[in-house]
């Protein structure tokens, strides 16, 4: 990939209501499974003041995007090469005033990211979970909506009030839902058409499916290694079901 070569990316935000979903997990992954099907694709730690993608992928990071807001570096410079077609942008860990920039330093930083972006097919941000003003303002940024949600009660019930704001406040109309840990494929039709009927009943919005991801002991294995578990076991059912949701997000 060239700096030359010049994309209209698809900006796909990925958010949960609530923290320990396995977001950045599917993140990662699903960039990995993208990256591996030829497209360039840039994730973004929208998690500002609490980074964690360069935790899960084991990354040694020098530069990240608190230093474009606090100090006007160029973003490319804190660019991390996964692979030619994988790239990551880090934040900041353990800085809580990013977690709420002001307007100015959003503008910033939207301005910063649009200057970079055209290199890449996808840009994947992987926000901070619940409804905090970075969350927000980045998915009203981007052009699709993916929430993460388990069958725990309250993953469920955040996840409708993440949606609720969006749709109420932002105008968001259109919410894709990834389903996590399911023990079985019928567990993931049934939470996912239990939010359905909620959504639809309550704020008029009819949800689309990007599947189920089963749980897999394979996951938490990766997690501990800091490695993409697509890639340290790619046969596992967690990686022929990332597989299977990179092809449904190239089809978005």
């Amino acid at each position: 990939m060239t700096a030359k070569t010049k994309r209209s990316p698809k900006i796909i935000c990925i958010s949960s209501g609530k923290g320990g979903v396995g977001k950045t997990s599917f993140s990662v992954n699903v960039a990995t499974a993208l990256s591996q099907k030829g497209k360039a694709v840039l994730l973004i730690d929208g998690d500002l003041g609490l980074a964690n993608v360069d935790v899960v992928l084991g990354l040694n990071v020098r530069h990240t995007i608190r230093e474009t807001i606090e100090e006007g570096r160029d973003l490319s410079s804190s660019l991390v090469e996964i692979n030619p077609r994988f790239h990551v942008l880090p934040a900041s860990s353990g800085v809580p005033e990013m977690a709420n920039l002001s307007y100015e330093e959003q503008a910033l930083l939207t301005s910063s990211l649009e200057e970079i972006i055209d290199r890449f097919d996808f840009v994947l941000i992987d926000t901070a979970a619940g409804i905090g003003d970075s969350v927000l303002w980045f998915n009203t940024w981007s052009q699709v909506n993916i929430v993460i949600l388990t069958p725990d009660p309250t993953s469920l019930t955040d996840a409708y009030a993440l949606i609720k704001v969006l749709h109420t406040r932002h105008d968001r109309k259109h919410f894709h839902l990834l389903i996590n840990s399911v023990q079985s494929k019928k567990e993931g039709q049934d939470v996912f058409a239990n939010m359905s009927m909620v959504l639809e009943r309550f704020l008029k919005i009819t949800p689309l499916t990007l599947g189920a991801m089963p749980q897999d002991k394979s996951v938490s294995m990766a997690i501990r290694q800091q490695r993409p578990f697509l890639l340290g076991a790619p046969e596992s059912k967690a990686s022929l079901e990332i597989v299977a949701v990179a092809e449904r997000i190239m089809n978005l």
